[in-house]
């Protein structure tokens, strides 16, 4: 006993003794935390801070959505693609190192986007920015997860979101700002001062670690990933485009959905047989961490492949400026970032399934929510599915992550961080590419609808043409033969603007739909309590 106590003196001492930045040192975790939230910060940023630049980016390339569309989605793939193999680079080469060129790739990507000219090259320079991501976010979590004890890890975990939470809060707003008052080119060029701070701190912080416990690196997995995540993306997002009018039967689209089928047998086999795989998925046989990541792809592929929506809504639909647009955002990310840290502490202490719950009820009823929008959509209606939504946000994440790595040994971390994070952005690169085909069809579906409900003839059709035309004789000046073709326009371009808002409802009830089935997986994972495990 008294060996003990003098022991523990001992190290006492040597923790007063030693620098904040030594791993030894107490405050250590802390800092690295606050320097990964940097990171996260950055990372997530570049893929909020976007979405409302994109009608500005259309008219400034002159191009449709289906084409815009690849500005989110290849920086999700990239980030999707570059997750998995971060975790064996890591492994290799250390944590510090790769996490620090993680940065260095992200931030030269975004001035790379900033000098774009064109939507090809925007398109290659997100890439860049996603490699650089898919490198940052997984390792930040595995570093996080190694560094912290059992019973801090939740904590941890959730202040690491609060830096999510900030960039979904500020990142459209900010973005809206410099679109507004300057150019779309400043929200990429926004990220490098942001990435030069995160890189001088972890040449300050971070220790470096390597895992002695290296095998060889999986080339047929790593090629065989990269061959279908591209292919198959590509196959949803033309079958519909407009460029395409051969629509899903075009040859070019069966090949690629034929050879991206192939690629995934290739990957799944060969993961499963090999002694070094890219991605365990053996892993997934975890049944907790099995369950978490089928929730996670349910979850993103509503969440993700819906965010864009709201920004082309407001600034299409309504006449929203893009600072406006971003705006309605800000509260999302305070509630989340707020409730995020509540919802570890619950983790720790109790049951994580009831905020889990809870929270997916209240994200398909905020999507549902934005389901009923119109051209007359009240401002407080649209801000009270976002308040749900980011209440919903906040209990969700933190008690997922912590449920799902409860039973996951310590030396898996890195590679159950890399396959989460991988399922989370192929989910999301999923229903990006889902709902932008889905808005398109139904948005032709509606037209066609509304187009044949009009009737010419009738005499409604001429008093309102009538009134029309003369609203642009007295307004406009016009003539009485420019006032009816004017007439005639107005009526069309409110028919078009009803079949786009329609097109727009229907991805959010899609999206609450997809959401509501996270429920089944959650449901039947099991938890465990401070002395025994149990099912729930």
């Amino acid at each position: 006993m008294r060996r003990n106590n003098a022991l523990h003196r001992m190290r006492k001492k040597l923790r007063k003794r030693t620098s904040a930045f030594h791993p030894q040192h107490d405050r250590y975790k802390w800092f690295l935390l606050a320097n990964i939230m940097l990171g996260t910060f950055m990372a997530v940023l570049d893929s909020t801070i976007v979405n409302v630049g994109l009608p500005k980016i259309m008219a400034s390339f002159g191009v449709g959505i289906d084409k815009i569309e690849w500005v989110i989605t290849s920086y999700m793939l990239s980030m999707a693609v570059m997750l998995p193999t971060s975790g064996w680079l890591a492994d290799k080469f250390g944590y510090k190192r790769l996490y620090f060129m993680g940065l260095l790739m992200f931030t030269f990507g975004s001035l790379l986007c900033g000098m774009s000219n064109d939507e090809n090259t925007l398109i290659f320079s997100r890439i860049i920015q996603g490699l650089g991501a898919g490198t940052i976010q997984p390792l930040g979590m595995a570093i996080i997860t190694r560094e912290f004890p059992p019973h801090q890890r939740g904590m941890a975990i959730g202040f690491w979101a609060i830096a999510a939470a900030a960039s979904v809060s500020f990142g459209p707003m900010i973005g809206g700002y410099l679109v507004d008052n300057f150019n779309w080119q400043l929200i990429f060029d926004v990220n490098i001062p942001f990435g030069i701070a995160a890189m001088v701190f972890t040449i300050l912080i971070q220790k470096e670690y390597i895992n002695k416990k290296i095998g060889n690196f999986d080339l047929v997995g790593f090629l065989s990933i990269v061959t279908f995540l591209p292919l198959m993306l590509y196959a949803l997002s033309e079958g519909s485009a407009a460029s395409n009018s051969e629509g899903w039967h075009a040859p070019y689209i069966l090949v690629c959905f034929a050879i991206s089928a192939f690629a995934l047998a290739v990957f799944i086999t060969r993961e499963l047989t090999t002694k070094h795989p890219l991605i365990d998925l053996r892993l997934l046989g975890n049944y907790n961490f099995g369950m978490g990541n089928l929730v996670m792809v349910i979850f993103s592929m509503g969440m993700f492949g819906s965010t864009f929506l709201l920004p082309l809504y407001l600034q299409n639909s309504m006449g929203y400026t893009a600072v406006q647009a971003g705006s309605v955002f800000l509260p999302v990310g305070i509630i989340q970032g707020c409730m995020s840290p509540i919802a570890g502490k619950i983790s720790d202490k109790f049951s994580p399934k009831a905020p889990m719950i809870l929270g997916v009820i209240i994200l398909a009823l905020s999507f549902a929510l934005n389901s009923q929008l119109s051209f007359l959509t009240e401002h407080s209606f649209i801000m009270t599915s976002l308040y749900l939504r980011g209440f919903g946000l906040g209990i969700v994440f933190t008690p997922l992550s912590t449920l799902s790595l409860l039973t996951m040994p310590r030396e898996k971390m890195a590679q159950a961080s890399g396959i989460t994070n991988t399922v989370r952005q192929l989910g999301g690169s999923l229903g990006v590419a889902i709902f932008t085909t889905m808005l398109t069809t139904r948005v032709n579906f509606h037209m066609q609808m509304f187009g044949a409900a009009v009737q010419a003839g009738s005499q409604e059709f001429k008093n309102v043409a009538t009134n029309l035309a003369y609203f642009a004789q007295q307004h406009a000046g016009s003539n009485m033969a420019t006032a009816v073709q004017q007439s005639k326009y107005m009526i069309l371009s409110h028919i078009s603007k009803q079949a786009y808002i329609a097109g727009i409802d229907d991805d959010f009830w899609m999206a609450a739909i997809i959401t509501i089935l996270g429920l089944i997986p959650i449901v039947i994972m099991k938890t465990k309590n401070k002395k025994s495990t149990v099912k729930a």
